[in-house]
């Protein structure tokens, strides 16, 4: 990775959990408990998620333990079966409101939206000077 994908990748994961932290102040203040929750777990589960990758993806293009792609698509994989399994545990146990979780859920989407916006300014100031 360059710096300049590094320091995407950065961005995003700091404002995954600045993201996370504004959702679940503002999930308890707002909502009710469940829906609250939801937003917590959905938030945590998609942010550790998300942290593991990037990890992953680090560990694997820095030599020289460059792995190869069977060790991260499993890796992925077994994020991805776990993740699936603690929603699905949530949801069917009526532990979180399903809406709460999917907004929980949706905190990387924000945080690499806002990252493509950062981007997409310095793009647009570095063409007009």
């Amino acid at each position: 990775m360059n710096n300049k994908q590094l320091s995407i990748v950065k961005f995003v994961t700091l404002s995954n959990w600045i993201i996370f932290c504004i959702f679940g102040a503002a999930g308890f203040v707002v909502f009710p408990p469940d829906f609250a929750f939801g937003i917590i777990l959905g938030g945590l589960i998609v942010t550790i998620n998300f942290h593991l990758l990037a990890k992953t993806l680090k560990k694997a293009f820095i030599p020289p333990k460059i792995a190869s792609h069977n060790v991260i698509l499993a890796k992925y994989y077994i994020r991805f079966v776990i993740s699936g399994l603690i929603i699905f545990l949530l949801i069917v146990n009526h532990c979180v409101n399903p809406l709460g979780l999917l907004i929980g859920l949706s905190v990387v989407v924000v945080s690499i939206f806002l990252a493509t916006l950062r981007e997409l300014k310095n793009f647009i100031i570095k063409e007009a000077v």
